[in-house]
């Protein structure tokens, strides 16, 4: 009970920690100083939108372009996420203002204006990055609110125009850069610590013919030190247009250092409301776990009480309860073989969660490593085959296994090659869209060899010393024959008691749910890893509380068949999550197109059946350990 208390009260103290400090990171790269007049390339990155979730590389709209594409290299992750970093044609100078730069000149045709309308129809945004720093647009709500910032640039805008009832579509063709520096006193040199940007859609007048570096733009003179504003003659898109795209580029000092440059972009939203309902949602959690928590410690220690008194023979056959299914508790449960598989997975699954957490909360995964997460996941679960090769072979041997061999291929294969099979569907209609989020064969070709070459290895050598180990000793011994189930009332249904179950551990992380489906599909960044850590550890307590319960009442009740409902239970929360995960994207979402509905919804799947084997895991150790301590504690005959 005391340490129960202690464990408690760390758990409160880490939650407050967490509230104060809300994130420490590192940034991703090694600052670099830049002098007056040097060089400042722009890099573009893909074209997203909130409502197809499909996104696209920048070239593939006619926009204007260097003489030479370059790709930059870029990790697994970015990859997957389908990063496709490219040289542009703007090019800045430190330090040094310019005003109405001419990029280029582009003539659309039906194909052409097709190609930005649709996009401009979707609401699809341009991200450009520089220095490692993705481009931001600020702007108010109000007067009264701070400013916000959105990810990129809308590629245009669709609307009226000088009082037409037809609706027009308008490319944003000017920008207005502005690049905040931090400038060093001593040495005069200056670090890149903010990059934002203001659209336009101007429809820009030249006189005479166009020539490219020798024409002067009626609408934008940089000698006149005219910059452009809203202007009263939009770029409209359509067949036959000329678009000229022009930019400005402006330097503010800031007192902004660079370690702390990432600042803003993680703090673009009022985040009051987060931490108010995420500590509310983790303190009632914890009062509920607790009350669990002390209920079982004090009935338990009654019923061991009772049953190690010295009793008479006729006093011990009048027994009921659960010593008297001890002779049927440990028999090994029907689809043995399914659940040491099970139970692999989920040990693989949470060395992996622990660890990836572990390094975030220390700051090497920083939203300013793009790709580093997806990628250090990807590779944890590779390594964590070892763990999870040993625990499916452990299991195995208690059951009384001896086809060791077979059960490692059943762990090595079946979770893997269910998710790969439904990932290569959904790629394959990424593919048909022709977006750059199809991952391309020579990417597909290493997450083979990943899972070939390393994972399965390291199953093999995780089975092979879990099987060399001897087998766990049961606590009593096992009745030859399989003593009757009485006839269980309604509220211990299998079914009534596994949905039950799984309420509480979807309640410790549903809140934080939200924001994590916020910032995949909404495209903002997720930063908050103290409280995830916390949310984590809650809800490895619940499903392990709430698991030894429900199977305390079971067994209660003569019911020994503990193994597969004992998983069950807690994996149950998984159901739960996939129904919050429909509720969000018809409440949340703006999606409209089929296939961009199935993409979330085949990968929400992936995301609940990696969550059912991560939690019915640790329902089931939780239950596994609490079954083997009642055991021991009490006198069996």
């Amino acid at each position: 009970m005391a340490s129960h208390r202690v464990h408690l009260v760390w758990i409160s103290l880490l939650a407050l920690f967490s509230v104060h400090v809300r994130c420490f990171y590192l940034p991703g790269v090694a600052p670099e100083d830049f002098q007056k007049g040097d060089q400042l390339l722009v890099k573009v990155n893909k074209l997203t939108s909130t409502k197809t979730q499909l996104p696209y590389s920048y070239y593939s709209l006619p926009y204007c372009h260097p003489e030479r594409i370059v790709d930059s290299a870029e990790n697994l992750g970015e990859v997957l996420r389908g990063d496709r970093i490219e040289n542009s044609p703007y090019v800045f100078k430190m330090r040094e203002p310019q005003m109405c730069n001419v990029v280029g000149r582009v003539v659309l045709d039906k194909k052409k204006a097709k190609a930005f309308k649709e996009k401009i129809e979707d609401e699809y945004r341009v991200n450009m990055i520089l220095d490692n720093l993705p481009l931001v647009v600020p702007f108010r709500r109000s007067d009264q609110d701070p400013v916000v910032y959105q990810h990129g640039f809308h590629v245009g805008l669709k609307g009226q125009y000088a009082g037409r009832k037809e609706e027009k579509h308008f490319i944003h063709n000017h920008l207005t850069f502005t690049v905040k520096f931090h400038k060093d006193p001593q040495t005069d040199s200056s670090r890149i610590v903010g990059f934002e940007v203001k659209p336009f859609s101007v429809k820009h007048e030249y006189e005479g013919q166009w020539k490219e570096k020798t024409t002067r733009l009626i609408t934008c003179d940089p000698h006149a030190k005219r910059a452009v504003t809203n202007s009263d003659s939009p770029q409209e898109v359509d067949d036959k247009k000329e678009i000229i795209f022009t930019y400005d580029v402006e330097f503010q000092e800031s007192d902004i250092k660079w370690a702390s440059r990432w600042d803003t972009y993680l703090l673009m939203a009022d985040d009051q409301i987060h931490w108010f309902s995420i500590v509310n949602s983790l303190m009632i959690v914890l009062f509920l776990s607790g009350m669990v928590a002390m209920i079982m410690l004090r009935t338990l220690y009654r019923d061991i009480s009772k049953y190690n008194q010295l009793e008479t023979q006729e006093e011990a056959q009048e027994e009921t309860g659960w010593k008297l299914v001890h002779g049927d508790v440990f028999r090994p449960p029907t689809n043995s073989d399914l659940l040491c598989v099970y139970v692999g997975t989920g040990i693989q699954f949470f060395g992996m969660i622990l660890v990836t957490m572990i390094f975030a909360l220390l700051g090497f995964l920083s939203p300013s490593n793009r790709g580093g997460l997806m990628t250090a996941m990807l590779l944890l679960w590779v390594f964590m085959g070892l763990f999870a090769g040993y625990s499916s072979a452990r299991l195995y041997k208690m059951f009384k296994g001896t086809e060791w061999k077979k059960i490692t291929l059943k762990t090595a294969f079946m979770f893997p090659a269910t998710v790969f099979a439904i990932f290569f569907v959904l790629n394959a209609l990424i593919w048909g869209q022709k977006s750059s989020g199809a991952v391309p064969f020579g990417t597909m070709f290493a997450l083979v060899l990943l899972w070939f070459g390393i994972s399965v290895p390291l199953v093999f050598v995780g089975s092979y010393i879990g099987f060399k180990k001897p087998a766990m000793e049961d606590p009593v011994k096992t009745n030859k024959i399989p003593r009757q189930i009485p006839e269980q009332p309604w509220y211990m249904n299998p079914a009534f008691s596994i949905l039950i179950g799984g309420i509480l551990p979807f309640g410790a992380v549903f809140i934080e749910l939200f924001f994590i489906l916020t910032s995949i599909w909404l495209h903002q960044f997720y930063y908050i890893f103290g409280f995830l850590f916390i949310v984590f550890v809650i809800l490895i307590i619940t499903c392990a509380e709430i698991t030894i319960v429900l199977c305390y009442f079971q067994l209660c009740s003569e019911d020994y068949l503990w193994w597969w409902r004992s998983y069950l239970t807690s994996g149950s929360s998984a159901l739960y999550l996939f129904l919050y995960a429909a509720f969000y994207f018809f409440t949340k979402l703006e999606i409209t197109k089929p296939v961009s509905g199935v993409l979330y919804f085949g990968y929400m799947l992936i995301v609940s059946y990696a969550f059912f084997a991560l939690t019915g895991t640790i329902g089931f150790y939780a239950c596994f350990w609490f079954t083997r301590l009642i055991y021991s504690s009490v006198k069996i005959d």
